[in-house]
């Protein structure tokens, strides 16, 4: 999937996103419940390596998130009532959680510590930047020009998240080296090599892709790369990290939906979306994959989100469902 989308001009992706389904003459495809691939895709190393450096296994720490979902009543409560406002099953929102716990970091103990961070990251000092030069100077250059005329935050971020990738990663432009990494990590992890936060360990760039439908469904303020220290309170908070993983959710299942493709039976694909990023892009690369196969080719879950798939019974019984 990576592979194709390299391929895909920045322009005209956009420009067809902007289309309606009915606009490509596809019907929608339902995507059924369940995993296409009979055994679980391949797991990245760096999830194995993190999870010997914390002397742990997958198993421990899937138990540990699921134990915290279960006896978590009012984190529980917070997601159903997040799952309401953005119209969807609250067991997409489970299965991010329960995806990101067991693959990437060890859910804490107590989900009350977030808080406590949360309010140390919004008093803290710094910046969004590469090579000293700040975000929101460096989308100024005339190559992101094409990218200002977007007024949806999703589109317009990920349309800077694109051209970064075509015009400058991994180039020499005007004497300056841009290594071969993404957006997201050059100018959005002002700490450490860790990309993500809190319990939902979501990424600065991401909030800020979905403020606005945050702001318009849930009434939080809208978030600006000019003042980081409100994007880590929002994404370290537990409560308003739940807020934005509903939110992540629904964009990925309407922009899936504008190609053709109704996610929102699949769990384990809204999973994979969340882990994996880019929604846009993907929603196009399996749109094209689809047509090149006849229409027998359906979006899949990486080892993520078919681990969710697999486990979805004891998953919804902790909504009593």
């Amino acid at each position: 999937m990576r592979t194709s989308l390299s391929r895909i001009p920045a322009l005209s992706l956009l420009l067809i996103l902007t289309l309606a389904s009915a606009s490509f003459g596809h019907d929608l495809v339902r995507v059924p419940a369940g995993n296409r691939n009979s055994t679980q895709p391949p797991i990245p190393n760096t999830s194995a390596l993190r999870a010997k450096a914390f002397n742990t296994s997958y198993d421990e720490k899937y138990q540990k998130i699921v134990g915290v979902l279960r006896e978590d009543r009012e984190l529980m409560a917070s997601i159903k009532k997040a799952a309401q406002a953005y119209r969807i099953d609250p067991i997409h929102i489970v299965g991010a959680l329960v995806g990101e716990h067991t693959y990437n970091i060890t859910i804490v103990n107590r989900v009350k510590s977030y808080y406590v961070k949360a309010l140390a990251y919004s008093q803290a000092d710094f910046k969004f930047s590469y090579k000293d030069v700040n975000v929101q100077s460096f989308i100024k250059k005339p190559e992101f020009a094409h990218c200002d005329a977007l007024t949806g935050s999703a589109e317009l971020w990920e349309c800077r998240d694109e051209t970064w990738d075509k015009s400058f990663r991994g180039k020499v432009i005007d004497g300056v080296t841009y290594e071969n990494m993404t957006f997201q990590r050059a100018f959005f992890q002002p700490f450490f090599a860790g990309q993500t936060f809190g319990l939902g360990q979501i990424s600065p760039l991401t909030a800020l892709e979905v403020t606005d439908v945050v702001h318009a469904t849930s009434g939080l303020p809208k978030l600006s790369a000019n003042d980081p220290q409100a994007i880590y309170r929002d994404i370290m908070d537990p409560d308003r990290s739940v807020i934005y993983i509903a939110a992540i959710v629904r964009d990925a299942m309407d922009v899936y939906r504008a190609q053709g493709f109704d996610i929102s039976e699949n769990p384990g694909l809204t999973a994979t979306l969340y882990n994996v990023g880019q929604p846009r892009r993907r929603a196009l690369a399996s749109r094209q994959a689809s047509d090149a196969s006849g229409g027998k080719k359906l979006p899949e879950e990486n080892y993520y989100g078919w681990l969710v798939n697999d486990r979805l019974p004891e998953l919804r019984s902790l909504l009593g469902q």
